[in-house]
């Protein structure tokens, strides 16, 4: 995939759209990871921050609150004709829910080396616990991602 391949500008397009989203919780005290979810058509779905720090809930992931309503939105709870946009590698919790979603593709911007469960770490969408063949494509707008993280990161350890 190349800069100028229209598919690569539309994965930026909506990885950008996770980094704004990042951004919204970051500033509200939350890791900055941002999740968005659009159809086949490119059409968004559903969009979500990291809330475990506002909503006091360890599950509020941006990407289990983006699985959660766009499956509201289209009244399913198979997500095979969706693509997920997140700017961090899904941990554990996040990837059992893409894999139970049935998520048509998973992109994402940075790799997790502490909890990174696509490939990182380990990979679950290819173990015999997965019960669905996910398609993923990562590093996606990576620098940025990467960049987003370490900034806030660095920003509270020198609080």
């Amino acid at each position: 995939m190349t800069i100028n391949d229209p598919s690569y500008l539309i994965h930026k397009k909506w990885m950008s759209q996770a980094i704004k989203l990042a951004e919204i919780a970051g500033n509200a005290g939350d890791v900055p990871v941002g999740a968005v979810i659009v159809d086949k058509n490119n059409n968004l779905i559903s969009q979500a921050a990291n809330r475990k720090e506002r909503d006091r809930d360890p599950t509020a992931h941006a990407e289990i609150i983006a699985i959660r309503n766009a499956s509201r939105a289209l009244q399913t709870r198979h997500l095979q004709e969706c693509t997920l946009y997140v700017t961090l590698e899904p941990c554990a919790m996040c990837t059992g829910a893409i894999i139970q979603a049935r998520i048509g593709l998973l992109v994402y911007g940075a790799d997790d080396p502490k909890t990174g469960t696509i490939r990182t770490v380990a990979n679950l969408p290819d173990s015999a616990a997965s019960n669905h063949k996910l398609s993923v494509i990562a590093g996606i707008m990576e620098s940025p991602c990467r960049q987003q993280l370490q900034s806030w990161f660095a920003g509270i350890r020198n609080w």
